[in-house]
This record gives structure tokens, C-alpha cells and sequence, in this order.
């Protein structure tokens, strides 16, 4: 399949890159990736994956904007306040990028329908900020052979990770923290989202064309404040309940 005039001038930057180029911007294009949580994380991976040119992008969360989202999440505007987020980030990543379909699917996933919200991604994005959506995604994307990428952040520093089997999300963190920090209750610096999203989006875009070294099995931690970042390796648990058997 060819490139129309506009394709080629809007990805002009990648097409000169050997490490993606026509082959790589074609897989780009026929690829579904699946973003669950439109928040800080996932609205600027998704203003990202939509101007690299992905084929299709599947929105999937059931809150509305607030004027307290604004601060971070890039994809609304004030204009996007009390609109479902995945009805307003179609419309505003449409308006980026045309060549781009989005399917915006209103509801929370959970471990009853995270299978049929997450059929046919070739790569996942896990935004969410609780840790039983987290496990209801790793658990499906472990079954599906689909990989995942993971990013958090809260006060001035995130991580982001990739897991394409084993190990996975569930071998670094095996059990819900009694009292996860949200970014509501301890607060985030805004850009802090806009650094750790476009990461999700790098490594997603990464694991689509095969350019460069992805994050697989490996943590990366960055410290806005001092403006550091480490990368560990995340070894996988002989006892996980999740890859461990299979």
C-alpha cells in the first residue's frame, strides 16, 4: 500500500530515518495499539502515536475531563471539560492527524472485560493509575503475547517498562500496595506527564517497527528533580502467578 502525497510530506521525518523509513512507517500504519487511561500518562502517548502515523488507536477509559486534568493531560482543552475523555481525545487526535482511526470505548476496564477491550492490539499501553486494572492488563496482554508498555509517574519523578511476556508487570510488582500514592492525593508536576508519555509512545513506536533496543524486561526511572534517570533490570519471578506457568 502507497503513501498519498499528504502522508508523505506529514512523515517525511521518519522516512528518512533508517531505523524506520517506508517499511517501518507501513507497520506504523497497519498497527492497533490499545491505550487504557486517557490521563497523564496516556493523552500525550496518544497526541504521539497519533502524529507518528499508527493506523489505529483504541482509547479506553470511562471518566470525564476535569479543569483539574488540564494541568497535564495535553490532549483536552478547556473547551473538552465535563466531555468523556475518550470522545473528546478522538475528536482532538482526529483534528492532529486524519490518516489516524480511533475507536473510543467509554468503559472501565477490569479483569471481566479486559480481554474483549484489549482483542486485536498489537501493542498495549497501560496508563491506569490503580493496580487491579494494571493486573487485569498484564494478565491479558501475558495470554495474548501482545506487549505491554507500563508508565507511572507522581510528585517529580516516573518510570516507564516493557513486558513482552516474561517477565511481566506482575513479577515487579506481585501484590497491591496497601496505600498506593495517586497523583491526586500527592500531587504531580505537569511536564513530568508530558516526559514519561511520550516515553510510552517511543517505546510503543520501537516495538512496532523493531527500531533500536525496546525496554523489554528492564526499568526506567526518572527523577525530575534532579534530572537523573536509571534503568534496572526486572528479573522474573519463578513463582509469579501470572507468566510463571506458562
Amino acid at each position: 500500500m502507497t503513501f498519498s502525497d499528504d502522508e508523505i510530506e506529514r512523515y517525511a521525518r521518519h522516512l528518512v530515518l533508517a531505523e524506520v523509513g517506508g517499511p517501518g512507517q507501513q507497520r506504523l500504519r497497519a498497527a492497533r495499539v490499545g491505550l487504557v487511561g486517557l490521563g497523564g500518562v496516556g493523552a500525550p502517548a496518544a497526541l504521539y502515536l497519533a502524529a507518528a502515523g499508527v493506523g489505529t488507536l483504541r482509547l479506553i477509559d470511562d471518566d470525564t475531563v476535569a479543569l483539574s486534568n488540564l494541568q497535564r493531560q495535553i490532549a483536552f482543552s478547556g473547551a473538552d471539560v465535563g466531555r468523556p475523555k475518550v470522545e473528546a481525545g478522538a475528536a482532538n487526535l482526529t483534528a492532529l492527524n486524519p490518516h489516524v482511526a480511533v475507536e473510543a470505548v467509554a468503559e472501565r476496564l477490569e479483569a471481566a472485560n479486559a480481554s474483549r477491550l484489549l482483542a486485536g492490539c498489537d501493542v498495549v499501553i497501560d496508563g491506569t493509575d490503580d493496580f487491579a486494572s494494571r493486573f487485569a492488563i498484564n494478565a491479558v496482554c501475558v495470554a495474548a503475547g501482545a506487549p505491554l508498555v507500563s508508565g507511572a509517574l507522581g510528585r517529580w519523578s516516573g518510570q516507564v517498562s516493557v513486558f513482552t511476556g516474561r517477565p511481566c508487570y506482575r513479577c515487579l510488582v506481585p501484590d497491591a500496595p496497601p496505600d498506593a500514592d495517586t497523583c491526586a492525593r500527592v500531587g504531580v508536576i505537569g511536564a513530568l506527564a508530558g516526559v514519561i508519555g511520550a516515553m510510552t509512545a517511543l517505546e510503543a513506536v520501537k516495538l512496532i517497527t523493531g527500531a533500536g533496543e525496546a525496554l523489554t524486561g528492564r526499568l526506567l526511572i526518572y527523577d525530575g528533580l534532579a534530572g537523573t534517570a536509571r534503568t534496572v533490570v526486572v528479573a522474573a519471578d519463578p513463582a509469579c502467578a501470572v507468566c510463571a506457568a506458562g
